[in-house]
């Protein structure tokens, strides 16, 4: 019988252990099957009755247009705060009234004041990296880096961050 020493062999996980474990590699985890949408039917015939509605159509379409425009003055409105927003070839960081968001490459997330315990921020000592974990009231953090064209730009975020901070944090 022979014994392996090695204690630096992982343990395979089988099957009935991870139920996401595929054991070969030829093998694919089985797909639900997608539901199609039936072919949409032929257009209703108009009738005389309806044709008036059709003409309050347009008047509606026109208030639904304000209604919209309404809308999006009101997130413009929500911009007019300050906002500290920096970005480096790889990632992004972003403070606004929204709250949070880090951004590396293809990733984001996204905190919201409500969740928001603590905000950190760190800026090198040597390098050019700013640092800033956001820590939850759940007692986890989630930090982001970004890397500064120059070391003067460097020492003017941690006062920008500090102001949007300062407001945002007052209105919570």
């Amino acid at each position: 019988m022979e014994q392996s020493i090695d204690s630096n062999k992982k343990p395979e996980f089988a099957a009935g252990t991870d139920p996401a474990f595929i054991p070969l590699p030829g093998l694919a985890a089985p797909v639900a099957p997608r539901k199609t949408e039936p072919e949409s039917e032929a257009a209703p015939e108009t009738d005389p009755e309806t044709a008036p509605e059709l003409d309050e159509a347009p008047e509606a379409a026109a208030e639904a247009t304000d209604a919209e425009a309404d809308a999006v003055a009101g997130a413009e409105g929500a911009e007019d705060g300050p906002v500290f927003e920096i970005s480096d070839r790889r990632g992004s960081i972003r403070v606004a009234r929204e709250g949070v968001r880090f951004t590396l490459d293809d990733q984001e997330a996204d905190f919201d004041w409500s969740e928001i315990g603590a905000v950190e921020m760190n800026a090198a000592r040597f390098g050019r990296r700013f640092t800033v974990t956001v820590h939850l009231s759940s007692r986890r953090w989630f930090n982001a880096e970004v890397e500064a064209a120059s070391r003067a730009q460097l020492k003017e975020w941690p006062a920008e961050l500090d102001t949007v901070l300062d407001a945002y944090f007052e209105e919570s």
